[in-house]
């Protein structure tokens, strides 16, 4: 019972007493805090804007309500210059779109502050409509870069083309400083980049808007012609044409640096694709000789015939879709500027040949990956070998390597690694 009570005795004195407990928390609480007359409040300005500049849109936001210092920096301009409207249905929730509250508060005091914009919107029309709204009210702009991105489905194309237009032609009119604009999947048409050209041809250096079906090759050659800061162009293959390439390549004309085009047929056989005559290419190419020419493929193998009969000074090229064996062997032909090449599928016929004539004859290549196809690991290694240590991005999927009586699996990386000069594996998951 004695030592029990000893015991207990020595328990109870291991834990502090209240007293104990209050003193070490004033010790605490005087280490951090304050000195007199400062509190969070008074920080000086420029922390807080770097700190709000850190801070997600919701944090930003709620950190804005904790006094009026905080919430006169929320309203700084400089945190307004850049901004995302994310705009999803519904829009109750900050978590999930930008709030209708705060778009508002937006517009009515930083509109003339947003430079640097993006409309991000969901599947739904209400969601598209929501965007072209606030386009319409914003009268007092400077915008810089606009860019309208379609996170699933075009749903700009649901709006009235009539809306669209006129609320897109507001920020053409006053912004007057356009650098930048991706309008990809929008019923954009000829009058309003006329509008463009009208308000922005000296400014104007980027025009992404692929898969615009209201656009004709007139509306293209409108800002070709105008805008001579025009450094980077996306457009669908079907706005491509010899007048166009020739256009790009007048004396008047600025050098392009990135011509992007889409290739893509949504019903097979139903799509006409012309062909560009390499003296166009040519003309291109002698007036803008560091020009990335970039091409997205998403055919099917009987659409391909029209493409790379003779010489095209394509660098970049994508076949979102099956390429037949031939087709890779008219790039290794005809194709001697390519730089980066992705083959996403082929077939079960092996492309040693194939791969073998692109690194003889594309001596710039330095990026390739392929997707479900087939080659010999023999016939990968000549390939690795000949390409040296100039292939920077090598991404081949392990199921596409065949082994042979040279190499097997466990041999090949090894092998492989040795031609790059750095250490190497074949992927399991494509990484493009």
């Amino acid at each position: 019972m004695k030592q029990g009570k000893t015991g207990l005795k020595s328990i109870c004195q291991a834990f502090p007493s209240h007293e104990e407990k209050v003193k070490r928390q004033k010790r605490v609480a005087s280490r951090f805090s304050l000195t007199p007359g400062q509190d969070w409040g008074n920080l000086p300005h420029h922390v807080v804007l770097q700190i709000f500049q850190h801070l997600s849109l919701v944090d930003r936001a709620r950190a804005s309500s904790v006094c009026r210092c905080w919430n006169d920096v929320f309203h700084t301009p400089d945190l307004w210059r850049r901004f995302e409207f994310e705009l999803n249905q519904p829009a109750t929730s900050y978590l999930r779109s930008t709030h209708p509250d705060l778009i508002q508060q937006i517009i009515k005091k930083h509109a003339q502050h947003l430079q640097y914009v993006s409309f991000k919107v969901d599947s739904c029309t209400e969601s598209a409509e929501a965007a072209c709204d606030i386009l319409s009210q914003l009268v007092n702009c400077t915008i810089k870069t606009l860019g309208l991105i379609s996170t699933a489905r075009p749903s700009f194309m649901d709006v009235s083309q009539a809306h669209f237009v006129s609320a897109l032609t507001v920020v053409f009119v006053n912004s007057k400083s356009l650098s930048s604009i991706k309008i990809d999947d929008t019923p954009v048409d000829d009058p309003s980049l006329k509008v463009l050209v009208a308000n922005n041809s000296d400014t104007l250096k980027l025009l992404k808007m692929s898969s615009c079906p209201h656009v004709s090759p007139a509306g293209i050659l409108c800002v070709a012609d105008q805008c001579h800061g025009l450094r980077e162009l996306a457009l669908n293959y079907h706005l491509l044409s010899d007048e166009l390439l020739l256009a790009l390549s007048t004396e008047k004309h600025v050098h392009l640096e990135h011509l992007r085009i889409d290739v893509v047929s949504e019903n097979p056989g139903q799509t006409h694709f012309h062909t560009i005559k390499r003296s166009s290419w040519e003309a291109l190419v002698r007036h803008s000789p560091k020009v990335n020419i970039v091409m997205y493929f998403f055919l099917y193998e009987e659409e391909f015939e029209p493409f790379f009969c003779e010489e095209t000074p394509v660098t970049h090229l994508y076949f979102g879709r099956a390429v037949s064996k031939e087709m890779l062997g008219r790039i290794g032909l005809n194709c001697p500027r390519l730089v980066e090449l992705v083959v996403c599928a082929n077939g079960l016929e092996p492309l040693d040949e194939e791969l073998i004539r692109i690194a003889e004859r594309c001596k710039s290549l330095t990026a390739i990956g392929l997707g479900e196809c087939e080659v010999t690991c023999s016939g990968f290694v000549e390939f690795v070998k000949m390409c040296g240590g100039r292939l920077t991005q090598l991404s081949i999927m392990e199921e596409v390597l065949i082994p042979d009586s040279s190499y097997n699996m466990e041999q090949i990386h090894s092998e492989v690694s040795k031609h790059l000069g750095r250490m190497w594996f074949p992927d399991m998951m494509p990484t493009w």
